[in-house]
């Protein structure tokens, strides 16, 4: 099954119209014909059944036949990652957290980040292709940069964690994780946090935790968290 992305797309829609590019894709690519089915989905829950009523490549009109809803799951996973210093590493990781199935991503600007300006335009995307090709019906939420000062203060949902590399007293983070509960895990820059960065979380009730033995790079420990939080959910 492939399937395709329309935010705007509800279930009071009965007829729909696909995009120059798509409808390209659909026609000439795909080679789909009248008659054929196509699976479309708003990234908000619904999956809709569509039927290709005008297969024109430059206009593809569908008709809507059935629409189906599925529940969210009953927690969240929030990523709050720092950005990486290669563009193309944190794009990567954008995309294989969205195949996994995380909720929020949110990247904070630390004291040691090297790239303090986001460019989210690509990163959306990629959140939608990278949606559509794991056959997810929620789209991810991207939520704009911060700085990690501002964002601790910020009351999140369920559990909080920090994931550093200094010393100290550390939990193993799979250890932590309660199921069917919301989590929010903070993950550092190349550098890593800061020191003060570090105190700021405790100061704010996040639980410092590993990852594991290895020294992961920022990107690897995000996906790493988050399909550790997916693994003990199943």
């Amino acid at each position: 099954m492939q399937l395709f992305y329309n935010s705007e797309l509800d279930t009071s829609i009965k007829t729909f119209n696909f995009s120059k590019d798509e409808s390209r894709h659909i026609v000439k690519v795909l080679r789909k014909s009248t008659g054929d089915l196509l699976m479309i989905t708003n990234g908000k829950g619904w999956i809709f059944e569509a039927e290709v009523i005008i297969p024109n490549h430059n206009k593809c009109v569908v008709s809507i036949l059935k629409s189906t809803f599925e529940t969210p799951r009953p927690y969240t996973i929030h990523l709050a990652v720092a950005p990486t210093k290669m563009n193309d590493r944190y794009e990567w990781f954008i995309e294989k957290a969205t195949e996994i199935g995380v909720d929020i991503i949110t990247p904070i600007i630390c004291q040691n980040s090297e790239r303090k300006i986001i460019k989210t335009e690509r990163f959306e995307k990629i959140l939608q292709s990278a949606m559509k090709q794991s056959l997810h019906c929620y789209l991810p939420s991207l939520a704009p940069a911060i700085r990690f000062s501002e964002f601790i203060k910020m009351p999140q949902e369920g559990a909080t964690f920090i994931a550093h590399c200094e010393d100290g007293e550390k939990l193993k983070f799979k250890d932590q994780i309660e199921a069917k509960k919301s989590i929010t895990i903070l993950i550092g820059p190349e550098g890593d946090f800061s020191p003060k960065e570090i105190e700021l979380a405790l100061k704010h009730q996040y639980i410092p935790v590993s990852l594991g033995a290895s020294r992961l790079r920022t990107e690897t420990a995000g996906i790493v968290a988050g399909h550790t939080i997916q693994l003990c959910n199943e």
